[in-house]
């Protein structure tokens, strides 16, 4: 017999706020009209807590008495009620299960309890298997979340693999084109062909060693097309626009944007059309006629990055946050930095190690 509770938590119906938000969505969104009720449960599963820590922490830690009801175990729903629950990925940080651990320990410190939380929906009403599917789709967002198995596991506890080797590419910088070709085709990369004979190119006459899997995934991750821009920065030369409701005002903008170029470049010759430019060109514009005066500008184009001034041996020099890290600063150094640079704080910071000061 499986050592697992099962608790399933329910706001009662003047505090459900969530069902009837669902509901709303189902049938306007939606448009599925025959749905009848909407009742949303939180679901918890829990393994190593004592029966009376348990029972504790039933009304406190789990629940609310006065606004929500309490079924241990399962709970009562119509035959024809459509009931899934939906979980977080592995890996995803459950921020209720992790708060209902800490909260719990309060009762006994000695217990380390394992709880794993889900979200239960009961739909009531007649429903096609097509209109199933969306209400599913509409409550899983697959990105961090998926539908949980209903039947109670025998442990919560995981038992993770201990991980390879990182694999070693043997051969890699000698490599010939098609068995180069091969090898880039096995492991799916956002980078193209050239960019993989270029880092071949580059471990065999500098590094003069085979790569990591490790090495060509980090390539690939700040050679990808999101850090890259390659899409965005691509030189536009022949845009058209299709019929439809949108139509005119999509060209009228373009049209815009051609004629705002046209002044903000004048003269130069540097500058071509592209998906870039078009969502900066408004900014450009505002910035010529004297109404963006406090936009900060620098050669780092990460919105993240900010210059800060720092003196190392002896020397003050000017680092981007990301360059501070390199250095092998400490986390709170560059907090501090981060914290002073905005302004929030005006008082210098005298640190001994490697940052000698932060003004």
């Amino acid at each position: 017999m499986s050592g697992v509770k099962r608790v399933f938590v329910e706001k009662k119906k003047p505090y459900a706020v969530k069902a009837k938000e669902l509901y709303d969505e189902i049938t306007d969104y939606l448009g599925i009209k025959t749905v009848t009720g909407v009742r949303v449960l939180i679901r918890y599963d829990i393994e190593n807590l004592s029966d009376d820590t348990y029972k504790k922490a039933l009304t406190t830690v789990f629940s609310e008495p006065p606004v929500d009801d309490v079924y241990e175990m399962q709970f009562e729903s119509g035959n024809d009620d459509y009931v899934f629950s939906v979980e977080y990925l592995p890996g995803q940080f459950d921020q209720r299960a992790d708060s209902a651990e800490q909260c719990v320990k309060f009762f006994n410190e000695n217990e380390i309890p394992v709880i794993k939380t889900a979200t239960t929906y009961v739909i009531s009403g007649t429903l096609t298997d097509e209109q199933k599917e969306k209400i599913k789709e509409l409550c899983i967002n697959p990105v961090d979340s998926r539908e949980a198995d209903s039947k109670i596991p025998d442990t919560l506890v995981t038992e993770f693999k201990v991980p390879a080797d990182v694999i070693i590419f043997d051969g890699f910088k000698d490599m010939a084109e098609a068995d180069l070709k091969e090898l880039y085709d096995s492991l799916g990369l956002a980078m193209t062909f050239k960019d993989f004979i270029f880092i071949q190119e580059y471990f065999k006459n500098e590094e003069k060693r085979d790569p990591s899997m490790t090495e060509i995934r980090v390539l690939d991750t700040y050679w990808s097309d999101h850090c890259r821009h390659t899409t965005f920065a691509t030189e536009l030369k022949d845009v058209k626009f299709k019929d439809g409701f949108y139509r005119k005002p999509m060209e009228d903008t373009y049209k815009k944007y051609l004629s705002d170029r046209a002044e903000i470049y004048k003269g130069r010759k540097d500058k071509f059309v592209c998906l870039m430019d078009l969502a900066l060109m408004a900014m450009k514009k505002l910035k010529a006629e004297g109404k963006l005066n406090d936009q900060e500008e620098s050669d780092e184009i990460n919105a993240c990055s900010i210059v800060v001034p720092v003196t190392i041996d002896g020397k003050e020099e000017e680092w981007l946050l990301e360059e501070l890290q390199k250095k092998n600063l400490q986390t709170k150094d560059v907090f501090f930095a981060l914290i002073l640079k905005s302004g929030l704080y005006i008082l210098p910071f005298e640190k001994s190690g490697n940052i000698n000061k932060i003004k």
